[in-house]
């Protein structure tokens, strides 16, 4: 139990506890129906409703779990809120939490804390632990470093069945995870894995190194976080040890914070794809200024990427002028052919972080989506001819058919270079995708309709 956290006490069976969410229960203020409330809920509902409530809601029921619920609960928050709640907390709860807290939980926690809060509470924390945070704080972000946990249970590949598992009995409780095992010579370098239940299934007897698996997968501490999540994924892999340069085992990475980093690549992948950045927390725990904060930086790309479509339009004003219905068949043009690099860009940032293409694919890639996109733009064409030769004359019709071979086919290139661009450079394919993409198109669509329009119009 937490210190200083008074829980009601209940006498006789209580009863049952509505299908009410926690935010309404605390309108109420009865503490005995909260508690009861949270007693029934599962950890994962109780981690779901604290990011519902307001910040100042949060600490009231939060300290009424048990300690270890109340850690539970903690480790599944976003850790923005994770650092919120902690500012509601007296001292004495907030040191034993942070102590409690697992060291790669712990370091990621510090990042969000303001500098001066890191540094007292880490000053606060046993010698050990203390040692094993400020080891895992020492790599740089984003890492595997970063994200390992170095409490790994391994294994010398001399010892015996029976030995195995007896220092699996001292050392079990204190590892991350024990279902995978890491198998290390004498100067603790990696060189195989075992699996829990082949070491429970083994005679006594048996030597480790006759049973472990010599193709491990592994990676650096200094490797992206992405990359060894993505590894993980593809080779359905429970853990993956930690290596240094020399190959010594320093810690392991576990599938749950592999997904956890995952879902935030993806979650800013999709955000980004979108015209906003990601909001690093919760939807219902971020305000409206953190929502258009998050939008406003597209927002202006896009405006400034309409003044650059209306800056076109005004140098082809004597094409409009001559030809007027020219102006009804604009927003068709400029939105087939941002579709057309919107699907492009998708497409190769997706393949991108999944490692379907490579940097140099630029050429091929390039390459099959422009013959991609002049499919697209010879099958659009001859379907929009028949239609807009029948409401607005035979050479409008070609005009736009024509436009829109060349605009689908340059849009799916632009759609396919610039992620791999992006990448290239050390930039962030999402980055270059559907919005900025979509401005570039919108100008370029423009410029490629009005100068077929003047080639078969035969205007100056």
């Amino acid at each position: 139990m937490l210190r200083g956290v008074t829980r009601p006490t209940l006498t006789g069976t209580p009863d049952a506890v509505p299908t009410v969410e926690l935010a309404e229960l605390l309108e109420g203020g009865d503490l005995e129906i909260i508690d009861r409330w949270l007693a029934q809920a599962d950890v994962v509902e109780i981690a779901d409703e604290l990011s519902r409530l307001p910040r100042e809601q949060r600490a009231v029921p939060f300290l009424l779990l048990a300690r270890d619920r109340a850690l539970e609960v903690f480790e599944l928050l976003d850790p923005s809120l994770q650092q919120e709640l902690l500012e509601g907390m007296r001292d004495a709860n907030v040191r034993q939490l942070f102590e409690d807290l697992d060291p790669d939980d712990r370091a990621r926690l510090t990042e969000e804390l303001p500098a001066k809060v890191a540094r007292r509470l880490l000053a606060g924390l046993s010698p050990n632990e203390r040692r094993l945070t400020s080891t895992l704080l020492g790599y740089p972000e984003d890492s595997a470093g970063r994200l390992m946990s170095p409490e790994v249970a391994s294994l010398r590949a001399g010892l015996s069945v029976g030995e195995a598992l007896e220092r699996l009995r001292r050392i079990g409780r204190s590892a991350e995870t024990i279902y995978a095992l890491a198998v290390t010579d004498d100067r603790r370098r990696l060189v195989g894995m075992l699996g829990l239940r082949d070491l429970v299934l083994a005679d006594a007897e048996a030597k480790i190194g006759d049973l472990m698996d010599t193709e491990v997968f592994s990676a650096r501490v200094d490797t992206d976080q992405e990359e060894v999540a993505r590894l993980m994924r593809e080779a359905d892999l429970l853990a993956l040890p930690i290596v240094d340069s020399e190959d010594r085992l320093v810690g392991i990475v576990t599938v749950d914070d592999a997904m956890e980093v995952l879902e935030e690549e993806e979650t800013e992948d999709v955000a980004r794809s979108g015209g906003a950045e990601p909001l690093g927390r919760p939807y219902m725990a971020t305000s409206i200024t953190q929502l258009a904060r998050s939008r406003v930086q597209w927002l202006i790309v896009f405006l400034v990427a309409g003044a650059i479509t209306v800056n076109v339009l005004a140098t082809f004003e004597a094409t409009l002028d001559a030809v007027a219905k020219l102006a009804l068949f604009v927003p068709l043009v400029i939105g087939t052919a941002g579709s057309t690099g919107a699907q492009s860009a998708t497409t190769i940032t997706r393949a991108l972080a999944v490692g379907e293409i490579r940097l140099e694919d630029l050429g091929r890639v390039a390459l099959r989506e422009m013959s991609t996109g002049l499919f697209l733009g010879v099958g659009l064409g001859a379907l929009a001819f028949g239609p807009i030769a029948l409401f607005a004359g035979m050479p409008i019709a070609t005009v736009v058919s024509l436009t829109l071979v060349a605009a689908c086919t340059v849009a799916a290139l632009i759609g396919s270079a610039l992620p791999i661009g992006a990448k290239r450079v050390g930039g962030d394919p999402a980055v270059m995708s559907v919005p900025l993409i979509t401005a570039l198109i919108d100008a370029s669509g423009l410029v490629v309709y009005f100068l077929i329009a003047r080639a078969v119009l035969g205007l100056g």
